[in-house]
């Protein structure tokens, strides 16, 4: 059985790019369950070619978020921040920030829009609940970490570690729960 080069969770990494005068060597990586691997979940580096060079800093649609190092990372989010989104942490039940009773809700990496306001609800777990995401805002896994079969949710711009959804409420429109960690999101301010 041939293995495929693989990389650990627990570890953030951002590869190094080349550049030249019309390409761009990029990265992405495609996050795999394989059960010969300790039933672990991991990474897997793909290289591709893009033609595009617009990674300005100030737009989060064009910027190129693979390009961001662990340090500048650091800079960018406080220790809390960056342990929850970049080393998939959790926040202590009960201890994040409360937010308003309106604005919507951005990813705090990237300032993604990942949730509408309306989807909030109270689920009494501890963490900010919402039934559905705004579509496309981001990505859906497995993780098998810490003895239990869930599905992480991330921020499909940057890939911050949001928290995890989970199928246990009935009352709600779709039935889902994403119980996101109050410090992977930042709330946009009405306008008033």
């Amino acid at each position: 059985m041939i293995r495929q080069p693989t990389l650990s969770l627990s570890r953030a990494f951002f590869p190094s790019l080349k550049n030249n005068n019309t390409n761009t060597l990029c990265s992405s990586f495609q996050k795999v369950y394989n059960p010969h691997y300790n039933h672990r979940t991991y990474l897997i580096h793909k290289k591709y070619y893009s033609t595009s060079n617009n990674n300005k800093d100030n737009n989060n649609n064009t910027m190129d978020w693979s390009r961001v190092t662990d340090e500048e990372w650091k800079q960018r989010l406080t220790p809390e921040q960056y342990h929850v989104a970049r080393e998939k942490g959790t926040e202590r039940p009960w201890t994040g920030q409360k937010f308003e009773k309106e604005g919507d809700f951005r990813c705090v990496a990237c300032k993604s829009l990942i949730f509408a306001q309306k989807a909030k609800f109270e689920s009494g777990c501890g963490w900010p609940a919402f039934y559905e995401p705004i579509p496309g805002s981001v990505k859906e896994f497995s993780d098998v970490s810490h003895g239990m079969v869930r599905t992480e949710v991330v921020c499909a711009t940057c890939n911050a570690h949001l928290g995890h959804v989970f199928k246990d409420a009935p009352s709600q429109p779709t039935g889902l729960r994403f119980c996101i960690n109050a410090v992977s999101l930042d709330q946009e301010k009405p306008d008033h």
